[in-house]
C-alpha cells in the first residue's frame, strides 16, 4: 500500500522513504521507478515534515520510538488504530487516520479520512491522488468505512469469482467467462457512480424475464443478509483491533 500510494504522489511531491532493511528500501525505489532519498529507521528526524505511515498496527510502538523531532503531520494507514494511540507514540501537531484499499495500487482506491480538521483539505489533497477520497466526521464511521471500502475488493472478487463460476457451470468457457465478467465489473463501475443501485436494478429487470428469475434466487440464497453481516463482522473486527 505504501508503494502504491508513493506511486501516485511521485510526480507532485518530493518523496521519502524510511524502513529497516535496506534491500527492501532498494527494492521499493526500483518499483517506484524514480530516484529517492532512503533512511534508515533509527533516529530519523520527523521535524517539519508530512509523515505517511505504513506498517502493521501492532508494529506501532516499536517504530515510533526510533524516531526524533515532531511532524508537521502525520497520516496513518494502520487499520484500527485510534487517533490518541497515533499521538501517545508520534509527536506531531496533526493527525489524520486513513483508510486506502487495494485499487490504490491502479490510482483508483476509495479512501476515507478522518482525524485534526485542519487537515482535512490536504488530506484529501493527497489521497486522490491515488484514486476518491471521502472526509468522515468521526473514527466511528471510519471503522465502519474501513469494512465496507477497505474489504470490500474481496467481497467484489467473491461475487465476480461466483458468477464466472455460475456462467462456466452452464456451459461457458473460463476463459470467456473471465472476460465477459472484467467487462461486466468496468461497466458497472461507471454505472454506479450515477444511478442508485436499486434503479440500476429496476432498469435490468423486465416482468418475468431473465434477471428477475436470477436476482430471487440470489435472494433465496442470502446473498443480501450476507453482505450485510459482512459488513457486520468486519466492523466489530476492526474495532477489536483498536
Amino acid at each position: 500500500m505504501a508503494l502504491a500510494i508513493a506511486l501516485g504522489l511521485k510526480e507532485d511531491y518530493t518523496i521519502e522513504v524510511v524502513g529497516r532493511n535496506p534491500k527492501n528500501l532498494d527494492k521499493f525505489e526500483k518499483a517506484l521507478g524514480q530516484s529517492i532519498s532512503k533512511h534508515p529507521i533509527q533516529n530519523f528526524d520527523i521535524s517539519n515534515k508530512t509523515i505517511i505511515f505504513a506498517v502493521k498496527p501492532q508494529n506501532l510502538e516499536e517504530v515510533s520510538k526510533q524516531f526524533l523531532g515532531k511532524a508537521e503531520s502525520v497520516y496513518s494507514i494502520l487499520a484500527g488504530t485510534k487517533l490518541e494511540n497515533l499521538e501517545k507514540n508520534i509527536q506531531a501537531k496533526a493527525y489524520v487516520r486513513a483508510m486506502p484499499n487495494m485499487a490504490a495500487s491502479v490510482q483508483k482506491s476509495m479512501t476515507t479520512l478522518t482525524g485534526n480538521l485542519s487537515l482535512q483539505a490536504e488530506s484529501i489533497e493527497l489521497f486522490s491522488a491515488i484514486g476518491k477520497a471521502h472526509w468522515l466526521g468521526s473514527e466511528k464511521e471510519i471503522d465502519i468505512a474501513t469494512a465496507l471500502a477497505g474489504s470490500g475488493p474481496a467481497y467484489l472478487a467473491l461475487i465476480a469469482e461466483a458468477l464466472t463460476d455460475g456462467a462456466v457451470k452452464q456451459g461457458l468457457k473460463r476463459v470467456d467467462a473471465m472476460s465477459i465478467m472484467r467487462g461486466l465489473f468496468d461497466g458497472f463501475g461507471s454505472l454506479i457512480q450515477e444511478t442508485h443501485p436499486a434503479l440500476l436494478k429496476d432498469a435490468v429487470m423486465s416482468p418475468g424475464g431473465t434477471t428477475a428469475a436470477g436476482y430471487c434466487a440470489m435472494e433465496e440464497s442470502g446473498v443480501r443478509d450476507g453482505c450485510i453481516k459482512a459488513i457486520e463482522k468486519a466492523n466489530e473486527r476492526a474495532k477489536a483491533l483498536s
